[in-house]
């Protein structure tokens, strides 16, 4: 060690430096409110339950979201469709209850992946942020795109920039 890295002067002086050189460069920040980040395309945020063009649920509580999350954030109950409700759910069983715990979920996608129906899907919002546990655990209904019938606007916000899936009855 030389007496100039004894003294610690010249450590000091760099430090400082690097501090000068810092404060005037732009800086990484924003201003939340005002200001919104943009976000990649491939960005998996908020998980969506998706419902088709006549605005009925897509989920049919098959599980395959359930099965294939890795950190068991997903929890469903099947129910049978009843006479009369074939308005609001596309096929026969559906998911009468479904939750997924966000303090559990790591954003992989594999719930997207597994479901074969396009049911669920990760959208381009983030979880936002909250202050007791029970508002992590996100419900049906908070999950649920808007009806298209009723609110198209809102319908075609919450689908974002997702390319129309082909439904099962086309052929292309």
């Amino acid at each position: 060690m030389t007496w100039l890295e004894k003294l610690y002067l010249w450590n000091i002086a760099k430090g400082m430096w690097i501090t000068l050189s810092h404060l005037f460069k732009r800086k990484a920040t924003i201003q939340y409110p005002e200001q919104k980040r943009t976000f990649s395309k491939v960005f998996r945020g908020l998980q969506i339950l998706n419902r088709d063009e006549e605005g009925r649920e897509r989920c049919t509580a098959c599980g395959l979201c359930a099965v294939a999350c890795p950190a068991e954030a997903i929890t469903m109950e099947a129910a049978e469709r009843q006479p009369g409700e074939e308005h609001l759910y596309r096929e026969e069983k559906y998911a009468a209850k479904y939750e997924i715990n966000m303090l559990r979920c790591i954003f992989c996608g594999y719930c997207e992946e597994a479901c074969p129906k396009d049911a669920i899907y990760l959208s381009q919002t983030f979880a936002p942020s909250n202050y007791g546990r029970q508002g992590f655990i996100y419900k049906k209904d908070d999950l649920l795109i808007p009806n298209p019938k009723e609110d198209p606007e809102g319908y075609k916000k919450a689908l974002g920039d997702r390319p129309p899936r082909v439904s099962e009855n086309s052929t292309v």
